[in-house]
């Protein structure tokens, strides 16, 4: 499997489904909510739990079978600082710019939005990372997510 391949096509699955609007799947399991995105062979799953606090996982495959991985959870810290829908405006705002700009959906960003100015920093690369986003308003922490991930092998 190439790496930069997987890379471009994480980067394309991801501007195209949650942070693109792209249209949700039927759930895959009971209370989650699911979006796809397919190109050739390969495709890509993201699916979650809850609303203003969530979990989920992110999966890519490529002629079905599962090569790629990714686990999240979000929570907003300040309810008084933030909600889901305005933290869902920055993040949706600050990777779209990384994704369309920058070609890469892993790496150092900082972003300054009139909701909250947004940050992500991660340590490794595609085959494995973790990191973590914030949104800062009024100079305290309102929102958070950890995320890790990486290569699955079989």
């Amino acid at each position: 499997m190439n790496i930069a391949e997987l890379n471009s096509f994480i980067v394309e699955a991801k501007a195209g489904s949650y942070v693109g609007g792209g249209m949700p799947s039927p759930a895959c399991r009971q209370g989650s909510h699911d979006i796809g995105y397919q190109r050739g062979r390969w495709r890509y799953l993201d699916s979650y739990f809850g609303g203003t606090d969530f979990a989920g996982q992110e999966v890519v495959w490529l002629d079905d079978a599962p090569v790629w991985a990714m686990n999240y959870f979000g929570r907003i810290v300040e309810r008084s600082l933030i909600d889901g829908e305005r933290a869902g405006t920055v993040i949706k705002a600050a990777l779209s710019k990384m994704y369309a700009e920058y070609g890469y959906f892993l790496g150092g960003m900082e972003f300054d939005h009139p909701l909250g100015f947004y940050a992500d920093e991660n340590t490794g690369d595609c085959r494995h990372f973790s990191g973590r986003e914030v949104i800062v308003v009024s100079e305290r922490r309102a929102y958070e997510l950890d995320y890790r991930g990486g290569l699955i092998h079989p």
